[in-house]
């Protein structure tokens, strides 16, 4: 009986998604990107380990997400370019007068050549983590919290081309 009422649940999703005209955003960002796209990462001179975590995300997100393919500048119909503009950190909380709970603010500004011609956005997310006492482990969680605001960037990239293609799709 549970099998039956599970069938029909998935049916009737199915049936309302495709009904509703809902398109995944991997389809409105084609809208607005070609199928091929350069990326290129511009290196922040304080924090270069940063710059191979970037440039293989973004790399990973044209493939999954664009359903497009990273090639060379020459063969790319489209281009991204990011640059890394720092982290600032921001004290939270102390206890003994040592900080506990830090705010790390993370800006990343994309330069885009798109079907529609060059458009930049910067885009800045915010990450609250813990620090520990060790200054060993506390490097690291600085650098996990510089990985996840970025990612968080990304993300909001996505989100962002994604409405510039649903809107370029509706006119």
């Amino acid at each position: 009986m549970r099998t039956i009422v599970k069938f029909w649940m998935s049916v009737s999703m199915v049936l309302l998604v495709s009904a509703c005209g809902y398109k995944p955003s991997s389809h409105m960002i084609q809208n607005v990107f070609s199928d091929t796209v350069y990326v290129e990462v511009i290196v922040d001179r304080a924090e270069p380990e940063n710059a191979p975590f970037i440039k293989d995300e973004m790399s990973r997100l044209v493939y999954t997400r664009f359903k497009g393919r990273v090639v060379s500048k020459a063969q790319a119909e489209s281009q991204i370019r990011l640059s890394y503009a720092g982290s600032t950190f921001t004290p939270l909380s102390y206890k003994e007068g040592y900080v506990t709970r830090y705010r790390a603010n993370t800006r990343v500004k994309f330069d885009m050549v798109t079907k529609e011609g060059k458009v930049s956005k910067t885009i800045s997310s915010i990450v609250d983590s813990e620090i520990q006492e060790s200054s060993l482990t506390s490097s690291a969680l600085r650098t996990e919290a510089i990985r996840i605001g970025l990612g968080k960037a990304l993300d909001e990239f996505l989100a962002y081309v994604s409405a510039k293609g649903m809107l370029k799709e509706t006119k």
